[in-house]
């Protein structure tokens, strides 16, 4: 688990981050007036598909009971949905079968995800989980990075980019599950299936549960603020700095790029660290404030060099927050019965941003420019640090 959970980790962060850009480049050509309206309309349809299918999938495989374990089966259902769709958005020919397709896309990754992320309260010791946290936060930051630069080899021949890309994401898919397997539960106790279990899977009390509210919020704040960023970075690049499509498509790849050094040590050092010094809390304010810092910089150099000083500056931030934050998330799950559901819940907060933060940057960007985005997204970053610190069950 441990040398594999990485490279499965990385796969759903690459499958969203290959359809984001060949996304946005579709859009642009389908209709470039509207696309920043279109862009937002997909990803809030997409939006609906990833709320629903990691609450559920963690209440299915959390009373799964078979040969394979609790989780396995669950994922192998949601990477086929997720391939299927993937392969089939290359050959869209308008934003209404674009939009199917990456809903689709989001349905079947997060159906994934929900149960690849029960694994860790169920199988990873808790001395051990920064470490674990680390290596997923390493191939979720990695996939999210090299999608887009693995999509730009292809990106005259965008169907066969989402082809080739997709066959990467299964392998590292099927190959966790043929190495890893799972564990024989078939003479566990099950809990009773019923609607109300499907329909609680959307809810967790707030008040009896105020840790799990907090980590909830800081998490999806965040994320949220990363992804604004991100999502239209192409759109920033020719609307914002001035740069032409083909300059853009070439430049976004690069920031990634660029960002790499430092997110993948800023990872490597804050997980294990945080297991030895035995707090999670300091290095989410830190993250958070790192995050919302490298934000705000293109508002004061609106240029190339002031996009690659944010990526750099924000990725560093936001490794040294994966890098914990599956930890922290695993300490404040409040049913150890309903791990899988609990989890998906808390997964919303990663995975919805990737859909409803570029409706939100959408709308304001339409509303009142492209600057304001930077100083929004800052305060953001910094309401996302601050949201740990109520946490009570963290030092």
């Amino acid at each position: 688990m441990f040398r594999l959970a990485p490279l499965a980790a990385s796969a759903a962060p690459l499958a969203y981050g290959v359809t984001a850009y060949f996304m946005a480049i579709q859009v642009q050509l389908f209709d470039a007036d509207t696309k920043v309206q279109n862009l937002a309309l997909i990803n809030a349809l997409s939006a609906v598909a990833a709320m629903v299918a990691q609450p559920i999938f963690g209440v299915l495989s959390d009373r799964t009971r078979s040969r394979w374990g609790a989780r396995h089966p669950w994922m192998l259902v949601g990477t086929a949905i997720g391939t299927l769709a993937l392969i089939s958005a290359g050959f869209a020919t308008n934003v209404a079968m674009l939009t199917v397709c990456v809903m689709l896309i989001q349905f079947g990754y997060n159906a994934w995800q929900g149960p690849f992320s029960a694994l860790l309260p169920d199988r990873v010791p808790e001395r051990f989980r920064g470490r674990y946290s680390t290596g997923v936060g390493i191939g979720v930051l990695l996939g999210a990075v090299l999608g887009p630069v693995l999509a730009s080899f292809f990106v005259k021949t965008i169907p066969l980019g989402y082809l080739s890309l997709a066959g990467v994401v299964l392998l590292l898919i099927v190959l966790f599950i043929a190495l890893v397997p799972g564990i024989d539960n078939r003479g566990e106790p099950r809990k009773q299936f019923s609607l109300m279990a499907f329909l609680s899977a959307f809810w967790v009390n707030p008040i009896r549960h105020r840790d799990f509210f907090w980590g909830f919020t800081g998490r999806i704040l965040l994320f949220g603020g990363y992804t604004m960023l991100s999502a239209y970075s192409l759109y920033i690049a020719q609307d914002y700095i001035g740069l032409s499509l083909n300059q853009a498509t070439t430049l976004v790849p690069l920031l990634g790029l660029a960002g790499l050094p430092g997110l993948l040590i800023a990872t490597a050092v804050s997980g294990p660290l945080s297991d030895r010094v035995g707090r999670r809390k300091p290095f989410v304010l830190i993250s958070g404030f790192t995050i919302a810092a490298g934000a705000v910089i293109p508002f004061a150099l609106p240029s190339v060099l002031g996009l690659v000083l944010q990526t750099i500056v924000v990725t560093i931030g936001f490794g040294a927050f994966a890098a914990v934050d599956q930890a922290l998330m695993a300490s404040v799950l409040p049913d150890p019965e309903d791990f899988g559901k609990d989890l998906g819940v808390l997964n919303l907060a990663a995975t919805l941003p990737t859909t409803i933060a570029p409706l939100a940057a959408g709308a304001i960007v339409l509303a009142i420019g492209y600057a304001p985005l930077f100083l929004i997204v800052g305060a953001i970053g910094v309401l996302g640090a601050l949201a740990v610190l109520p946490i009570r069950s963290l030092r």
